[in-house]
């Protein structure tokens, strides 16, 4: 059975001023991921639902225009250079990156930690900033790594951030792209959701992968500005029953309220 990947996150196709072939390129582009740098033409038709003509078509133009390689030999592409350069007007206006740098290598120092800031990117977080030093995390966060919402303390903590209609609408986003995910973490949104205006803070125990725990805490901006929120994880053998809690939670407080006070919001 077919993984859709470009639904339900795009607009109707009665949408008049919806570009369908663009969408589709985009909804190509994004179906290689770390674990898939290689498709071929059938395997992207399986994971967008996009038919055999509709692929060939769309793979042709992004080679020609830079965005796809193909691999010698094998009858896949993998990205190609181009992907990389639309990335980096954004990470270089981007300028609250070189402010909270310092904050996070400090913290990841102190804690042993991986700390991630992560924005919105439709039903996942989006790593824009990372320092690494717990090396027994195997899933290597990086910049541009993504996440899903609903299943990381990070993901949660960004929810947190948003008005009722909005936190609302993208719950049915993820409802409708996996019922089951969803329905098993329900319960873990609905405790997380309930605690958080007494403890300010996110918690992931193994929600997304088993090994992985996580604390998440939003990061206030104004108004205008893109949400961002901070987290700290670990793998589970070195987080132990509460140490996130009582040991690590304090310091990311303290870390984004200097980060706020260095933005200028405080």
């Amino acid at each position: 059975m077919a993984t859709h990947t470009h639904t339900p996150d795009q607009p109707s196709v009665t949408d008049r001023q919806f570009a369908i072939s663009l969408s589709r390129g985009m909804a190509i582009l994004r179906a290689f991921t770390a674990d898939k740098p290689m498709l071929g033409n059938r395997e992207i038709c399986d994971l967008t639902g996009f038919s055999k003509a509709t692929v060939s078509r769309l793979t042709y133009t992004l080679t020609l225009l830079g965005y796809l390689s193909p691999v010698s030999g094998l009858q896949k592409y993998r990205l190609a250079p181009g992907v990389l350069s639309l990335g980096h007007p954004f990470l270089a206006g981007l300028t609250i990156r070189q402010i909270i740098r310092p904050y996070m290598e400090a913290l990841a120092r102190d804690t042993g930690c991986t700390i991630n800031l992560g924005m919105f990117d439709r039903t996942n977080v989006v790593f824009v900033e990372t320092t690494r030093v717990d090396d027994t995390n195997i899933y290597l966060p990086d910049i541009g790594s993504t996440r899903p919402l609903l299943s990381t303390s990070i993901g949660r903590a960004l929810l947190m951030m948003c008005d009722s209609a909005e936190r609302e609408q993208l719950l049915n986003r993820i409802k409708l792209q996996d019922p089951a995910e969803f329905a098993r973490l329900q319960p873990i949104w609905n405790a997380d959701a309930k605690a958080f205006p007494m403890r300010g803070y996110c918690l992931s125990k193994g929600d997304w992968k088993k090994e992985i725990h996580a604390v998440g805490v939003p990061v206030r901006r104004p108004s205008r500005e893109e949400r961002m929120a901070l987290n700290c994880t670990l793998t589970g053998s070195l987080a132990g029953e509460s140490r996130l809690e009582k040991e690590i939670v304090p310091k990311l407080f303290r870390t984004v309220r200097a980060i706020e006070l260095a933005t200028g919001l405080l």
